[in-house]
């Protein structure tokens, strides 16, 4: 897991679900990687996962990010169209 961004509005991880511990052995069979990003909306208290084809399009969205700085207001903006896919409360583990 790595923190991506962080403000008072909201926090951006990559999750690296299956990574591999360097101490495990490598599985005998093949696992679906699971990788994705965590937008949490620190305002309403709610999270949502991107995977898939979400997290494929969130990726390149950092990548043209990573060309081209925004501005702090351009990368709220588009945190808080992900925000409405938001609807999962979120929770301690």
């Amino acid at each position: 897991m790595q923190m991506l961004y962080d403000s008072d509005s909201f926090a951006v991880l990559q999750i690296h679900a299956n990574a591999p511990e360097e101490s495990a052995p490598a599985p005998a069979v093949p696992q679906l990687a699971r990788h994705g990003f965590e937008i949490v909306d620190k305002r309403s208290g709610k999270e949502v996962y991107l995977d898939g084809s979400w997290a494929e399009m969130f990726q390149q969205r950092l990548s043209a990010w990573a060309q081209n700085t925004p501005t702090q207001e351009e990368i709220e903006d588009t945190l808080e169209g992900y925000s409405g896919l938001a609807n999962t409360p979120m929770s301690m583990h």
